[in-house]
Formats: C-alpha cells, sequence, structure tokens
C-alpha cells in the first residue's frame, strides 16, 4: 500500500517561499510510469492541480503557476519537494500531494493521495 505525506510550515509570510515535502512510502518514485503531484484547494474553492514531477525526474507545471513554482525531489529519501515563491494570501490552502500514472499516452486517475497539509499566508 503507497502512503503519501506532506510536511511544512502551516504559516508563512507574503513574499516568502513555501516549501512542502512529500514523503513517500510503499513505493518509490522513480517507479515507472508514475507522476507525482501537487494539487491545493484554497477555502471555498475546488481542486487546483500546481505541477507534478514524472518518474523520470521531469517536471510539468500549470501555466497559472509555472513562474513561482518549481518542484525537486530526494530519491535518496523517496521524497519530492514543492517550493511556492513570493507567496500571496491567495495561496492560503490545503495542499496535497498525490499520485497518478500514464501508461502509452492514456492518463489514469490519482490512486493516493496524502491526507493534506492547511497553509496560510498572512503577515
Amino acid at each position: 500500500q503507497v502512503q503519501l505525506q506532506e510536511s511544512g510550515p502551516g504559516l508563512v509570510k507574503p513574499s516568502q517561499t513555501l516549501s512542502l515535502t512529500c514523503t513517500v512510502s510503499g513505493g518509490s518514485i522513480t517507479t515507472s510510469y508514475y507522476y507525482w503531484n501537487w494539487i491545493r484547494q484554497p477555502p471555498g474553492k475546488g481542486l487546483e492541480w500546481m505541477g507534478r514531477i514524472a518518474y523520470s525526474g521531469n517536471t510539468y507545471y500549470s501555466p497559472s503557476l509555472k513562474s513561482r513554482t518549481s518542484i525537486s525531489r530526494d530519491t535518496s529519501k523517496n521524497q519530492f519537494t514543492l517550493h511556492l515563491s513570493s507567496v500571496i494570501p491567495e495561496d492560503t490552502a490545503v495542499y496535497y500531494c498525490a499520485r497518478d500514472r500514464v501508461v502509452a499516452g492514456i492518463p489514469y486517475p490519482y490512486d493516493f493521495w496524502g491526507q493534506g497539509t492547511q497553509v496560510t499566508v498572512s503577515s
């Protein structure tokens, strides 16, 4: 059974960089053809996909957040990390990490999620 667990600060000041780490157990983040995603949900709004890092290490970002977002990984710790720069109050949300896969060009639904972590941007 794959498990994902988010960790990071619950409170970040405006203009700072938010860093959240997702620790994966029960499966390797380098296993083909899995993708490791960051998704957030602001209060009262729907889910927003932010970006992903592939089993290969390739990264993909939402166009609306691309200028402020980067995702890295530490394969030795089986972790991947979201960095969101220049945060604003509108970045307040519950942040989730989740796994999906793409095989032969066919995307499959997210199959495992972390429990989510609340991040508040406030001075």
